[in-house]
This record gives structure tokens, C-alpha cells and sequence, in this order.
């Protein structure tokens, strides 16, 4: 039989060409290439990848993963791994059932069988819908994959099922909707315990127009990976030095399944948490942080766990339990750290990042910036349903919602609702500790600014902001707004901006507290918080309860002093923190 140009050239390089077999999944016969290097030897690693919409694998495989200089059979042969290039049915993937899941494993066992393939090096990835194909296997293949690669196909779902933390690189261009990339990777560098900020490696490769974002390393080492091409569309980059093949591989070949190395994770506190703590200059004091870690070794045992905050030594734990307490920390961003050290001295480093604030003005609605999520720090209730941020994948309920009318008051609103139509039976609330978050407040006179309409309510619906404690949702201060702007229940709706409005409160003593909004106490009631700030106006001496001088100690049980040791006699008192009795006492 005559061989072809392409044949004898693979051929030339070592390489056997690429060979078209079937399968039969499920009374089904599927169809699929692949590519193995002579020579392949036994125990090597196996990629699947997978075509896009309305393509096929010989396209994929020799029109998109071929330039004029690089291969992929040359990638292949040259680390000596099988790769598999599936076609879909109809040129179509499933990308949400167990159809082409299925398909994905029975190629697993005949590489298996036939090439004597390493388990626990097996990756899969694909291309614009086979990328959308990968991120369902995540869920339903992660004790299988030992890492996954999508280019220019979104996440469609969200860490439900997932064993395990997952390594995910996605490689994408500019052009192609880039702006929805990292809200839907957000999910799963959170399931991860992957720092929430990114390290940026510009010119990546020397190339001007290439990205990297790496997110990590978070539980068990993993990483997520974003690589960026400027100006790129849809379909697979082939310049030189970002030769999409070899980004695959060269990602893929650091992760196995069968790790020597320990594994470890930090259990608390979650990584993006946030400790807010407003106080007169030199006297802010956050509360300390207890980190505690899970840490254990397939191939032996776990000789100590260190714990970091940066660079700087927390403690050594030698036991379970693995904790170690951060005290004394100052306003920043920290990055904590578990490092777990094995039996034969191989290591591994969990990571998460808090952030310790001590703002005079802080702006709760600052994540309000990704669509259908639930941002950190908030929680809401709508009679029914509990959520806490920061989540994401929603479609319907409490959620972010992004605004794309013509002319709109403001991109992103958050919408809560109560289903059920009892009081405080529907609201969203900043500062509770399922949300992430600490709030905590010094004595003093604040403002809190906000922006608010109704979503779904021609008639309108009152709302009621209140400053509650947080352990108990006892109402320090209140106020309640009836809204006059009503989007209408449609985000491409047009909608002007409600006006601004002002909620002045004091507070008395120091300690914990949350902002919450509530809805009406009617069923299906709604609110939309577009903006909301809180200012600390000034803080009031502190330390006053008793031991007042001599010459100012009350003459009676009823005299009230100020916080300068005044007697006041003037009624009614003014707005202000006073002593009496020994007390302090509140007047509003």
C-alpha cells in the first residue's frame, strides 16, 4: 500500500503516523486517532483531547496542533506519551451527561490495555466545546484525570462532585468573550484553596502578546492557570514560543495521581477571608487567627507540619492536631502557609491569603463585579435557601446581577428576596462569619451610604437597613427606605440611579457586628443594593467606665458626666457616648 508524504515523514521522526480506531460505548461505535511514539516503553502518560463544535479530530489534530516548525506527534514523541484525539457525535460533545463521559473512560482502559499506560499520569483537555466537555469531567473524572487543560472552552459547571483539588490550565485569547474567564476559574481556585490573587508573568516566554496568571499553589500543590493572548480569537495559538502542545504537555507532566510527596490542606480559615476592623489610629487590634491543617502521606508518614505567615515561622506541629494560632497581626494581605514534611524529607505547601483591613471608609459593595456569584464576606436568606459568598454558578435566587441597559444606575446589584413574606424573613447581611468575614466596630459615630431598588415590584417594597450585633442579630441602630426605582425584572432593562441616600448611627461599645438590608414582609418581596459604603465620622475617647477623678465623682446616682469627666446637667443630652453610675450610657 502506497504510504503518504505525512506517513513516511512520521515515520522518518520515530513516530508511528496517526491511526483511526473505534470503540463501542454503550451499543454506540466511536471513533477516535491516536498518536504513539515508537519506542513508547510501558508506565507513560496518555492525553485525550478534544475537538470543538462542528470539527472532528483529524481537524483538530492537523490543522490546529500543527505549524509550520512544531507537531504534536513531535511533542509526543519527543516525552514519549500517548495522545488520543476522540470525535464527537454529530461533531458535538455532551457537555453536561455521562454520554461522552463514558466514551472518555473506555478509551482510558483500551490505552490501558494496549500501550500499558501509567494511571496515574493520565490528562484530559479540549478545544472550544471539547474545553466546555473537560470542565464536566472535573467533577465526574477527577480520581482519574490527573490534570485538565481547556483552550477557549468556558467552565460550564461548578465544583459539585470533585474529589479532589484539581490542576487547570485555560488558554485563551483576548477576542474571544475573555471578560467571563476568571469569574467562571473563580470557583475552582477556591475549591483549590488557591490564593485569590494571581501571580502575573508578563511577555510570558518572551512573547509580547502572551499572559500568565497562576493561581497557587493551593491544596495539595495544585495550581489554576490562565494563560492570556492578546488580540487572539477563537482557536489554538501556534506561535513559536506559546505553541499550545507544548504549554499542554509541559503543564500536564507536573501532576500524577500517585503522589510521593505529602499531601496537605488548610481547613480554616478559608482563603479570601477578610478581618475589618475600624478604630482610632494606634489602637486597631484584630482578633487572633487560628489555622489548622490536614495533612497525610499515601507512602509513609507526616513528620511535622510548619506554619507561615509569609516568611515568618508560626509554629511546628508534630502531631494532629495541626493548628497554630497568628496573634498581633498588623493591617495587610497575608499569605499563610502549611508546609508538611514526610518521612523521607519530600514536602508539600498549602496556601490561602487573608486580609486584615483598617479602613476609615470601606465600600461592602466593592465585589459586586461578577455575575450570578454570591461575593465574599455577604450571606443571604430568602425563607428558604442560606448562601454564603464567596459561591457562584447561580442562575436563579440570591445572587449578583449584572445590569447591560442602555442607561442604568449602576453594572451590578446585589438581589435578595423572602419567598415566604414574614419579617426579616428575606435579606443579605455583611460581616457574618459564614460569610468570610469580621466587622468589627469601635465606639464612635458612623455613616453608612446607599443606593437601592426593587427588582421585581411595580408597587414597591420598603427596606429596612439595620447595624446588628453579630452574635445575636440584635439591632443597634435602624432605618427603613422605600425605594422609587423598580428595574422591572429584566437586566437589559433601562434604569435610572436611585439617589443616594444617608444612615447616620453610633455605636457604643467595641465588638462584632454585620450590616444587614432586609426585604418587605411580603411574599416575593425583593431588593436590589447597588452601592453601599460605611464611614467612621470620628471615634470617641475610650477607657471611661469608672475610677473617675476625685473631684468628679457623681454626687448622686443619676449624674452624667462626658467622656472628659464633665458633669453635664444640660436635658435633654446630646448625641454621644456619657458615663453615669460607672456605665457607659448612649444617648441618641
Amino acid at each position: 500500500m502506497k504510504k503518504t508524504l505525512l506517513s513516511i515523514v512520521l515515520l522518518a521522526a520515530g513516530l508511528m503516523p496517526a491511526k483511526a480506531d473505534n470503540i463501542t460505548v454503550g451499543g454506540t461505535s466511536r471513533s477516535y486517532n491516536v498518536i504513539v511514539p515508537k519506542n513508547l516503553g510501558e508506565n507513560r502518560p496518555l492525553l485525550i483531547f478534544c475537538h470543538g463544535y462542528n470539527q472532528d479530530a483529524g481537524w483538530m489534530q492537523n490543522s490546529e496542533f500543527k505549524n509550520d516548525n512544531v507537531s504534536m506527534e513531535a511533542v509526543c514523541d519527543t516525552a514519549k506519551f500517548v495522545c488520543v484525539f476522540p470525535n464527537g457525535i454529530d461533531r458535538a460533545w455532551d457537555t453536561g451527561g455521562n454520554r461522552d463521559i463514558n466514551f472518555i473512560k473506555a478509551i482510558i482502559e483500551k490505552m490501558v490495555t494496549q500501550h500499558k499506560i501509567d494511571r496515574n499520569r493520565i490528562y484530559l483537555g479540549g478545544f472550544s466545546m471539547g474545553g466546555m466537555l473537560t470542565y464536566n469531567a472535573i467533577n465526574k473524572m477527577a480520581d482519574i484525570i490527573a490534570a485538565f487543560v481547556s483552550c477557549s472552552g468556558p467552565s460550564v459547571v461548578t465544583p459539585s462532585a470533585a474529589t479532589r483539588p484539581v490542576p487547570i490550565l485555560h488558554i485563551q485569547g483576548t477576542a474571544d468573550n475573555f471578560g467571563g474567564v476568571q469569574p467562571a476559574l473563580n470557583p475552582w481556585i477556591k475549591h483549590n484553596g488557591c490564593s485569590t490573587t494571581d501571580k502575573v508573568i508578563n511577555n510570558y516566554n518572551g512573547f509580547s502578546g502572551a499572559k500568565l496568571h497562576i493561581w497557587g499553589p493551593g491544596n495539595d500543590g495544585v495550581e489554576v492557570r490562565l494563560l492570556e493572548l492578546k488580540d487572539k480569537g477563537h482557536w489554538i495559538c501556534k506561535e513559536p514560543q506559546v505553541y499550545t502542545g507544548k504549554e499542554i504537555w509541559n503543564f500536564c507532566r507536573r501532576y500524577s495521581l500517585n503522589k510521593t510527596t505529602p499531601s496537605v490542606r488548610i481547613t480554616s480559615p478559608a482563603t479570601g477571608g477578610k478581618y475589618v476592623s475600624f478604630a482610632p489610629k494606634g489602637e486597631v487590634v484584630f482578633p487572633d487567627i487560628t489555622i489548622t491543617a490536614t495533612a497525610d502521606d499515601a507512602n509513609g508518614t507526616v513528620e511535622k507540619v510548619d506554619f507561615y505567615d509569609g516568611s515568618t515561622l508560626i509554629a511546628t506541629c508534630t502531631e494532629q492536631p495541626y493548628k497554630a494560632t497568628l496573634t498581633g497581626a498588623m493591617a495587610a494581605k497575608h499569605t499563610l502557609k502549611a508546609v508538611a514534611t514526610d518521612n523521607d524529607g519530600e514536602t508539600s505547601t498549602a496556601t490561602i491569603e487573608v486580609t486584615l483591613q483598617a479602613p476609615t471608609t470601606l465600600t461592602l459593595s466593592t465585589d459586586f463585579k461578577e455575575a450570578n456569584a454570591l461575593p465574599a464576606g455577604w450571606t443571604t436568606y430568602d425563607s428558604s435557601e442560606r448562601r454564603t459568598g464567596y459561591s457562584s454558578g447561580y442562575s436563579s435566587g440570591c445572587r449578583v446581577l449584572q445590569f447591560t441597559g442602555a442607561t442604568k444606575g449602576f453594572s451590578y446589584g446585589l438581589y435578595f428576596r423572602n419567598i415566604g413574606g414574614k419579617a426579616r424573613q428575606g435579606w443579605a447581611k455583611y460581616g457574618l462569619s459564614d460569610g468570610g468575614t469580621t466587622l468589627s466596630l469601635a465606639p464612635g459615630h458612623y455613616t453608612m451610604k446607599y443606593r437601592i431598588c426593587n427588582w421585581n415590584m411595580s408597587d414597591f417594597g420598603q427596606v429596612e437597613l439595620r447595624v446588628e450585633k453579630r452574635a445575636a442579630s440584635t439591632a443597634i441602630a435602624s432605618q427603613t427606605y422605600m425605594p422609587d426605582i423598580n428595574i422591572g425584572n429584566v437586566a437589559s432593562n433601562s434604569f435610572k440611579t436611585p439617589a443616594q441616600q444617608t444612615f447616620e448611627f453610633d455605636i457604643a461599645e467595641q465588638g462584632d457586628y454585620a450590616i444587614a438590608v432586609y426585604s418587605a414582609a411580603s411574599e416575593w418581596s425583593d431588593c436590589i443594593v447597588g452601592q453601599l459604603s460605611l464611614t467612621a465620622n470620628s471615634y470617641l475617647a475610650t477607657g471611661i467606665k469608672e475610677n473617675l477623678p476625685t473631684s468628679h465623682k457623681p454626687a448622686s446616682a443619676g449624674a452624667v458626666y462626658d467622656l472628659s469627666g464633665r458633669q453635664v446637667k444640660n436635658r435633654p443630652l446630646a448625641k454621644g457616648i456619657y458615663v453615669k453610675g460607672g456605665k457607659k450610657l448612649l444617648s441618641r
